[in-house]
């Protein structure tokens, strides 16, 4: 499948609405799972997502079409959300997200990005040349991975509660 903006949007602009039937008014356990003691759980993976929108996407969009390849992307740590969640319910922290997607996405919007300009390269800094359109494939599939993650973190929970069915429960193994 080729990348299409506009297929990338109904993804992008459709993950804060996944992410609130997913977590909304869950309980602490649920949103605390994790998979293995190192993963995220899915309340790091909404605070990890309004970084990503905050400090990553567009930031990078707009280093290339500022600067080419001339410039490499700021280095982007994908732990710093801790400060941006402290304090706040998964309530606030879902309402947070979707306002930052749809200000990104209205950022993105604004600039008619076409085929030429998804051809432009940029410089990742771990990765090399890159362009805008594989960037803009990425964050799609960014957000599907750790949307993927939160359902196996979730699921994970009940492992053992689900008894010899966990044989049939391919999410779980």
């Amino acid at each position: 499948m080729q990348f299409e903006m506009s297929q990338a949007i109904e993804v992008l602009a459709g993950t804060p609405g996944v992410l609130n039937a997913l977590l909304r008014d869950k309980s602490a356990a649920w949103l605390n799972s994790r998979k293995t003691p190192e993963a995220f759980s899915p309340i790091d993976v909404v605070g990890h997502l309004i970084l990503a929108d905050k400090t990553d996407w567009m930031p990078r969009v707009a280093t290339i079409l500022d600067h080419r390849d001339t410039r490499p992307f700021d280095p982007f740590d994908r732990f710093a959300f801790q400060p941006l969640m402290e304090g706040k319910s998964i309530a606030e922290l879902l309402d947070d997200f979707s306002e930052v997607r749809r200000q990104s996405l209205q950022t993105l919007s604004a600039l008619h990005l076409g085929e030429h300009e998804l051809d432009l390269r940029g410089l990742h800094p771990d990765l090399g040349a890159v362009t805008l359109g594989n960037l803009l494939a990425t964050w799609v599939v960014h957000d599907l991975g750790h949307i993927s993650q939160i359902v196996k973190a979730m699921s994970s929970a009940y492992s053992d509660a689900v008894g010899p069915w966990r044989a049939y429960l391919s999410i779980l193994n």
